[in-house]
């Protein structure tokens, strides 16, 4: 079993390149099955869930590798049939992309029911609505489910709710379907428009995406190419948000500044010097924080993903807090967690109300998702004494190095197992 030991650190400086998107990641691997040739990716990260989508595609005779450059290379001329393993495909949540890259080609997937971090519940039914629309027809197992269409055609598509993953989905069904596709009330997350930059470069025609709207004409085939996935903006925002636990300056390194406004804003408001650059933002403070409120929304609102971490830096400012979740109101396991350490949190119908400068002392603690494994690191470097967090799988499916990268800064972090201190250094990887 692995551990992450976390001690009290008074000062982080330093610099951190953020990896690519793991977000954006998870749909454009399934993106390039689309592809009639080959496609290179760059900049996927070394992430636990990436091993299961590669599983899955070998297994279904998809060639999916990293080469020693650190290049993914995807070529799915070989799939021999889209009968994806239900226990695989369940081990995280974003299989269900696979439906949308499977169907216009093949015409049947059958994959298992949603995995990955569960807020007690995420809902598809605005991914079935939409490949509904489209001519799928859903066929629901105990452990499975299968969706079959002889044909997709283009249909005008109303979202009840927001869905970033259910507009994605949507795209790569529409990209080889038949006529044109409209996509009303989408998300317009950078996660879905670098999708979108992938297909167009593969030989889709998608307009809007970013916009409420997107407009899809389908093709006939779409062909290989090569892309560069945007950096992964929530890794950004956790680091961000360290000095304020901290003191100190941390800069993120080869990120899109526009991507995180939402963040900085609500950054800056609770006192952090915060410095945009071109590919670069740096964040100071002298761990004096002000409280604040905040609402998690869609984007351009303030990611749900950024909301544990923020709340563990709530935990050290003057005054008191309230943390609406919007997205997910059930997203608050990391609470009982900071309370172990002594933070002063009340939850209540998907709000949070935190009494700040309080008093944290490291306790054991377990991460029950990946953001609320990094809120319990944050609230490690300001906490008295040793913290100790196990549940770590679910860090190391949304942050590669997270280890390395924090003691880089000048944290005192380090691995754990079998109650022996683990250093992994760089060059033993």
């Amino acid at each position: 079993m692995k551990w992450i030991r976390v001690e009290q650190t008074t000062r982080l400086e330093g610099s951190v390149q953020i990896p690519g998107s793991k977000n954006s990641s998870l749909a454009l691997l399934a993106a390039a099955c689309l592809a009639d040739g080959p496609v290179a990716l760059h900049g996927i990260p070394r992430l636990a869930d990436f091993q299961a989508v590669f599983r899955l595609a070998e297994e279904i005779g998809c060639r999916m590798y990293r080469d020693d450059s650190g290049i993914v290379h995807v070529d799915s001329s070989g799939i021999r049939d889209t009968d994806l393993d239900p226990v695989h495909s369940s081990s995280f949540r974003t299989a269900y992309y696979f439906i949308g890259a499977l169907l216009a080609k093949y015409g049947v997937v059958s994959l298992g029911y949603p995995g990955g971090d569960d807020f007690v519940s995420r809902p598809i039914d605005q991914h079935i609505k939409a490949l509904q629309l489209l001519g799928a027809r859903f066929t629901f197992y105990p452990n499975r489910y299968v969706v079959e269409a002889k044909e997709l055609t283009g249909a005008t598509v109303y979202f009840d709710t927001i869905s970033s993953g259910a507009t994605i989905n949507a795209m790569l069904a529409a990209a080889r379907a038949k006529g044109t596709t409209v996509l009303l009330n989408a998300a317009c997350d950078p996660e879905v428009t670098d999708t979108a930059i992938l297909l167009n470069r593969m030989g889709a025609r998608i307009t809007g995406a970013g916009t409420s709207t997107v407009r899809i004409r389908g093709v006939e085939r779409l062909t290989g190419c090569v892309h560069t996935v945007i950096p992964d903006r929530l890794i950004a925002g956790a680091f961000l948000m360290a000095p304020g636990l901290t003191g100190g300056s941390v800069t993120v390194e080869n990120v899109i500044p526009d991507h995180m406004r939402a963040c900085i804003s609500k950054l800056s408001e609770m006192g952090l010097d915060v410095e945009i650059g071109d590919q670069r933002v740096t964040s100071r403070s002298d761990g004096a924080i002000k409280a604040t409120r905040v609402r998690t929304a869609m984007y351009p609102g303030f990611p749900t993903d950024l909301q544990q971490p923020l709340t563990a830096l709530l935990t050290q400012a003057r005054g008191r807090s309230i943390v609406s979740e919007k997205i997910y109101p059930n997203r608050f396991g990391h609470v009982p967690q900071l309370l172990r350490m002594g933070a002063d949190i009340k939850v209540r119908s998907g709000v949070a109300v935190v009494k700040g400068k309080a008093a944290l002392q490291g306790a054991h603690v377990r991460a029950s998702d990946i953001r609320a494994g990094i809120s319990l690191l944050l609230a490690g470097l300001a906490a008295e004494g040793s913290t100790t967090i196990s549940g770590v799988h679910h860090l190391e499916r949304g942050y590669e190095n997270v280890v390395e990268s924090f003691r880089s800064l000048g944290a005192n972090v380090s691995w754990m197992e079998s109650g022996r201190e683990e250093f992994v250094h760089e060059e033993a990887r």
